[in-house]
């Protein structure tokens, strides 16, 4: 079991040298050249303290307007993709049972992400696979301006795919396991 920090750094690489690079969010170069991405490890397995976590993460946003975003990193207990769609369910559900519903919103991203009706080893399924699974909670509002002052952001899913078909799945898995190594 690698130390928090480790696990920070790995994602911070991962944002850095993947999503910026390549662009697939086009919005998270600003917030993380800003520091105003709060990253937190949570060495839990238990699904009662791992959702708990994640309403105390929604505390923190409440009570710092500074942080655009926060990523949740969830090394223990989420390591099956099928594990993590129901944990993720489950975010969603507490998302509206506390209120948070139209204030912020919840992304996903694991190292074995597949979308629906898409293949394991299809490369688009790395624009969203990460060195470890990972909640991100978004500050909606802050998303729809986003949104609103990019130039055709609904082509932004396509394009991405197109990205990462022309560079391919090996590319991208030999990057992501560049991102898995401890530092």
């Amino acid at each position: 079991m690698l130390q928090p920090e480790q696990y920070i750094n790995m994602t911070k690489r991962w944002l850095e040298h993947s999503v910026i690079e390549y662009n697939f969010c086009p919005f998270a170069k600003k917030e993380y050249v800003n520091n105003s991405i709060h990253y937190e490890v949570i060495d839990e397995s238990n699904r009662e303290e791992q959702l708990l976590s994640l309403s105390e993460e929604f505390k923190r946003l409440d009570n710092n307007p500074a942080l655009s975003t926060s990523l949740l990193l969830y090394p223990k207990g989420l390591e099956s993709f099928f594990d993590y769609l129901d944990f993720v369910e489950l975010a969603n559900e507490l998302l509206y049972e506390l209120g948070y519903e139209g204030i912020y919103q919840i992304a996903s991203f694991h190292p074995d992400y597949c979308f629906a009706d898409t293949k394991q080893s299809d490369p688009e399924n790395y624009t969203n696979r990460s060195p470890v699974p990972i909640v991100h909670l978004l500050r909606e509002d802050m998303l729809e301006k986003a949104l609103d002052l990019y130039p055709n952001s609904e082509q932004i899913p396509e394009r991405n795919i197109l990205k990462a078909q022309e560079l391919g799945s090996d590319f991208f898995e030999k990057l992501l396991q560049r991102f898995c190594k401890a530092e």
